[in-house]
């Protein structure tokens, strides 16, 4: 499979997530962001730019739980309403969506 952006034609596997993360752009995630019928705005670029930062890191996405806590601590939420912000803003999966948005490999631990 593969998509289109600005006339590059960039490949991803069968469930939509980039094969080369360089091909990573804003304009890229905007695209995968289409695909999963979710608008793009600062609320979600903050939580792709946190997942991006933490790839760059530790070369893995971070799970759920890591995920959640960071919201939580950088919102001043508690865990169950940083949770429920998360999924409002990824509804199919803060994991899932955000990390294929972010051009990240798919989560480990995730189906």
């Amino acid at each position: 499979m593969a998509i289109e952006v600005n006339g590059n034609i960039c490949e991803t596997d069968d469930d939509g997530y980039l094969i080369n993360l360089d091909d990573w752009t804003e304009d890229v995630a905007n695209k995968l962001a289409e695909t999963e019928d979710i608008t793009m705005d600062e609320d979600r670029w903050a939580v792709v730019n946190f997942l991006r930062e933490y790839y760059s890191d530790y070369q893995i996405a971070p799970a759920v739980k890591v995920l959640t806590k960071a919201i939580a601590k950088e919102r001043g939420m508690d865990k169950k309403a940083a949770s429920e912000y998360l999924y409002g803003l990824f509804p199919s999966g803060p994991a899932l969506q955000a990390c294929k948005i972010a051009g990240l490999p798919k989560p480990t631990g995730c189906v």
